[in-house]
């Protein structure tokens, strides 16, 4: 007898193909779409083949540059959106990284920028024409949010007969728009949103464009491959451990966690909502340190203290920013977590920065501050508080299995919740973690040329530059930020060389996933795949960080 297919798989394939059938069909690639083993990279050279020479030269166009041309008419907002609407769509294809297309609505858009411009010589704000793309955490009218989930489709965030799921909008897709920005796309994510790895029942995985034989990175992948092959010029991602800086690093853009009450997460969906001891934020991702300062300086201008009440009071400040005139900085290098080493481009990665930063005239000192391993402890400790009962029930929803990695943390069922007076003593080892690393911050002004604190910490985002797909998975080197809550920014550096990135046959493993790790390295599989760092500072100091890591970019010219 025939096997029934599951409801979840029925309802799950409908969505995959409603999705492909937005894509008009002057924009649809040849059949078959190459296997990632046949053509690994999909960027550059060999998307552009199916691209205009005219929609080439505007989709490398980084955001600054593009509203420079079209906050003065030389460029018009709809061909600028719809030439990214057709490399996104190419890049959807090669990639799996949407969830949503929104290409009509869009154009419709950016038809009405353009006739508010014919009419009045003047931009509609500082980003007019500008397409921008989000996270499918993001709601945005006229679509729908699953968050990766099959028991969303077709509800508001699980929930039937709200009819909500049309017409709700986030209020950062509302500041955007009256920025003038264009959203255009939704990109895909891991269903919970707790992975490093982009796959879910709807889409299934997210390739990496440079290399697809490669995850994409998570939880925000779908924003990393789709920026990454400049399918968007910026996106919005989220970030609880990590979720902007892996995909960042991965896929060789940039992007930038800030710290929670920065920027507006109100309307946006979530797992874990009020999970509040170690919370998400969002920030943007994109193919320039310039664009980030772009989409934070434009979104801080529409002051969204007044109406998300977690924002700050806190304009964008230029005078925060470093200049060289300011003479030289101090940079704390932290090198390994002691559990999984960093892979061979990495290291090299990391080398090449640090002999950057010195040829510059700046200082690094190693970083030795207090256990970052307490830090991930303190907050897997809270993103299980409720022992997964959120997940689980919005997995329960239509019948999906939990993906491996998920179910790994996880498990298959919810456990036991952890008591309020064991919260309360959580939140308190949360804040005596917090003080312990600001005293040693504080400390290393006796350990610098300049007498002041450091600036900025140089780190991994991971041992490796990405993983392969079905391999060993380690998150260790971000989680901690987000439990000190600071700033931290991802750059690329460089991409890996077979050449040059050996396999170290005398490496001594710290432990058994460690050796797991460096023994499933294979540099000719990981070949051309980009390696990125992360820099961070202090809490609300986004200004700084962007300023140094656009000096660190122009030099290193990745």
């Amino acid at each position: 007898m025939d096997s029934v297919v599951p409801s979840w798989k029925v309802k799950a394939q409908a969505k995959r193909q409603a999705v492909l059938d937005l894509i008009p069909s002057k924009w649809r690639l040849p059949e078959p779409v190459p296997a990632p083993k046949n053509q690994k990279n999909v960027t550059g050279a060999y998307v552009q083949q199916f691209l205009t020479p005219r929609e080439v030269e505007i989709t490398e166009t980084d955001a600054p540059n593009i509203v420079a041309k079209t906050t003065i008419g030389a460029w018009t907002a709809v061909e600028v959106v719809t030439a990214f609407c057709h490399r996104a769509a190419l890049a959807h294809q090669l990639t799996n990284c949407l969830h949503e297309i929104l290409f009509d609505q869009a154009i419709a858009e950016a038809t009405r920028l353009d006739q508010a411009f014919a009419a009045t010589g003047k931009p509609t704000g500082p980003l007019h024409g500008l397409p921008v793309s989000f996270k499918d955490q993001f709601h945005i009218r006229g679509v729908e949010t699953t968050m990766g989930y099959v028991g969303w489709i077709g509800t508001f965030e699980g929930r039937t007969g709200t009819g909500k799921e049309r017409v709700v909008e986030s209020e950062l897709v509302h500041e955007i728009r009256e920025l003038g920005g264009v959203p255009f796309c939704k990109s895909s994510l891991p269903h919970t949103v707790m992975s490093m790895e982009t796959w879910n029942n709807i889409v299934g995985f997210t390739y990496n464009p440079s290399n697809r034989l490669m995850t994409t990175g998570g939880s925000s992948g779908g924003e990393g491959a789709l920026v990454g092959m400049k399918g968007s010029p910026i996106g919005f991602g989220t970030d609880i451990g990590g979720s902007i800086r892996i995909p960042s690093a991965f896929n060789g853009i940039y992007g930038i966690r800030p710290s929670f009450g920065r920027l507006p997460y109100t309307g946006a969906a979530n797992s874990m909502p009020g999970q509040n001891s170690i919370p998400s934020v969002c920030g943007p991702m994109a193919s320039s340190a310039a664009s980030l300062k772009l989409m934070l300086k434009s979104v801080l201008a529409t002051e969204p203290w007044l109406r998300d009440p977690a924002v700050v009071e806190l304009p964008w400040r230029d005078g925060l920013a470093v200049r060289p005139s300011q003479g030289s900085l101090t940079f704390g290098i932290w090198t390994t977590d002691n559990t999984v080493g960093p892979t061979p481009p990495v290291k090299r990665a990391l080398a090449m920065a640090k002999a950057q930063i010195e040829q510059l005239g700046h200082q690094v000192i190693e970083w030795k501050p207090p256990s970052h391993q307490r830090a991930s402890e303190l907050a897997w400790g809270a993103f299980t508080a409720d022992g997964g009962e959120d997940i689980h029930h919005h997995i329960g929803l239509s019948g999906e299995p939990l993906m491996g990695r998920v179910a790994e943390e996880y498990g298959t069922q919810p456990s036991k919740v952890t008591p309020a007076d064991k919260l309360f003593e959580m939140n308190l080892q949360l804040f005596q973690y917090r003080k312990e690393y600001m005293d040693y911050w504080n400390s290393t002004a006796s350990l610098t040329s300049t007498g002041r604190p450091v600036d900025a910490i140089l780190a991994p985002v991971c041992p490796f530059a990405s993983m392969e797909i079905g391999k060993s998975a380690y998150v260790g080197y971000t989680p901690w930020v987000n439990t000190l809550d600071y700033s931290a920014a991802v750059f690329p550096v460089t991409k890996v060389d077979p050449a040059i990135d050996k396999v170290e046959e005398a490496y001594v493993p710290l432990t058994d996933l460690d050796k797991a790790i460096h023994e499933e390295y294979d540099p000719e599989a990981q070949e051309g795949t980009p390696v990125g760092l992360q820099l961070i500072g202090r809490r609300f100091q986004e200004e700084k960080i962007l300023a140094i890591v656009e000096m660190l970019s122009a030099s290193l010219k990745y």
